[in-house]
């Protein structure tokens, strides 16, 4: 038989199971992936709470499970925690119409590997279901935002902890004179207050410095950044 005789073998089915509290969302999500799918996706099952997904997910090893994300007793994010721990796991989307905040990083963190809005066309929810299956991240636009938009703001939290980590990690003296100088005193007002010699005051800014790798200026703005008490 010749190459041009050769059958194309048929791209496999992916099997999918539906989780939502609302049996109305799960019988509608069924329909679209069955009846627009071209037989490329077969649901396996709906669930409407989360442990009841997990032991349906031990037993049918779906390829895809779509996830709600708020469902009485346990969540979405939860119940994608433990999917994503089993032997087989299956991959997760979470299956939205709202994203409240922080419910993207939390989804990601949990294992999801996108979103599917409840309001999308057939054809993309079809398409994000058999691309996560190529190992396709899938984040629509409204959840690409929130996860950029959660992250800046915890930019100035993660500045702040490195920031005192860098402070804490100076012995003692070293760091005091780093904190007084940051509040602009001189080299003799640290030494006034700490009850050392201006030399040694200047001895143990100079070593600080020498640890962290800045110059005056840099300490006082890391101590900025550190959001610290003013020293008493």
């Amino acid at each position: 038989m010749d190459d041009d005789a050769a059958e194309t073998p048929s791209p496999r089915t992916v099997t999918v199971s539906v989780i939502d509290d609302d049996p109305m969302v799960c019988q509608a999500m069924g329909l679209i992936l069955t009846d627009y799918s071209n037989g490329r996706i077969r649901v396996v099952s709906t669930s409407t709470d989360g442990t009841d997904a997990v032991a349906r997910a031990t037993a049918e090893r779906p390829d895809v499970v779509l996830m709600d994300i708020a469902m009485p007793g346990m969540d979405g994010i939860e119940t994608t925690r433990r999917l994503r721990a089993l032997p087989h796991a299956p991959h997760v989307l979470m299956l939205t119409s709202l994203n409240p905040s922080n419910t993207v990083e939390r989804s990601v963190e949990a294992g999801a590997e996108g979103f599917v809005s409840k309001t999308d066309a057939p054809g993309d929810i079809i398409r994000r279901v058999l691309d996560v299956c190529e190992g396709a991240p899938q984040f629509n636009t409204a959840s690409q935002r929130q996860l950029i938009g959660d992250l800046h703001a915890q930019q100035p939290v993660a500045r702040r902890d490195e920031a005192r980590r860098l402070l804490d990690a100076l012995p003692a003296r070293e760091r005091e004179t780093v904190l007084l100088a940051a509040e602009g005193f001189s080299n003799a007002q640290i030494a006034a207050r700490m009850f050392i010699s201006e030399r040694t005051a200047k001895a143990h800014l100079s070593s600080a410095a020498d640890k962290l790798n800045m110059n005056r200026v840099q300490l006082a703005r890391l101590v900025e950044r550190a959001d610290l008490p003013p020293v008493s």
